[in-house]
């Protein structure tokens, strides 16, 4: 399967600004991500993991080391915090905005806005949504483009529980239609542990890989929270 990541990171620094120092980020980092993965990155805030994620997404060029795919040009989408729409755009406009004009694939616009529970708002303005649809919104756009790697930083944070429970199956749901590896930032141990199939948790100053972990859980039993939780004991402690 395409989307296979090859990172070797040997060191990221801030630069000097004002009258702070250079400060370390990352230190050395050496990861495989295997094609059609579903790998979390956890850690504690500030440690490096949207870092990260921006050099494997190629939108921070400063570092030492290197960022290679098993493809020569891999389509790549970036779910952020914020669903950044675009509010003057109906939902149907911001999700063709990740495909190039006359696109074959944007006729299964309809089709993804029907699986994200969006079908009777294709013609609705952002500001009209609550921020759990604008979220399904922005999961309909990281799927169009069919992506061989979907970066995604904290998509789910800041909604409660049931909302971000149900974003979190959709998630699955769509990833399992259309595989793709995907590489996900969380604080959140239960969150992990629901989605990923490996875990990496960064750690230190500068940040490198303290523990790799892969989940043991089937994922017909993520549903179930007392196995969640035992998973979840397993591998954070």
């Amino acid at each position: 399967m395409s989307g296979a990541v090859r990172i070797r990171i040997e060191g990221k620094i801030w630069p000097a600004l004002a009258k702070r120092a250079p400060q370390p980020v990352l230190g050395k980092i050496d990861l495989d991500i295997a094609g059609g993965s579903f790998v979390v990155l956890t850690g504690p805030s500030g440690c490096g993991k949207s870092t990260l994620l921006n050099i494997v997404a190629g939108l921070d060029k400063e570092y030492a080391g290197s960022v290679n795919f098993d493809q020569t040009d891999p389509a790549m989408t970036y779910v952020f915090q914020s669903p950044r729409l675009l509010p003057w755009r109906t939902v149907y406009q911001n999700i063709a905005l990740a495909l190039p004009e006359g696109d074959e694939r944007l006729v299964r616009i309809p089709e993804l806005l029907q699986r994200v529970g969006l079908a009777e708002a294709g013609d609705v303005y952002p500001e009209r949504l609550s921020l759990g649809m604008q979220r399904r919104a922005a999961l309909a756009r990281g799927f169009v483009g069919d992506p061989d790697v979907l970066l995604m930083d904290e998509p789910f944070v800041s909604l409660d529980d049931p909302t971000a429970d149900a974003l979190r199956r959709l998630l699955i749901d769509l990833w399992k239609s259309r595989p793709t590896t995907v590489l996900f930032v969380t604080h959140d141990r239960n969150e992990a542990v629901t989605l990923g199939t490996r875990i990496l948790r960064l750690d230190g100053t500068p940040a490198t890989v303290h523990a790799d972990t892969d989940v043991a859980l089937a994922r017909d039993d993520r549903s179930d929270r007392a196995a969640v939780m035992q998973e979840q004991q397993r591998i954070f402690g």
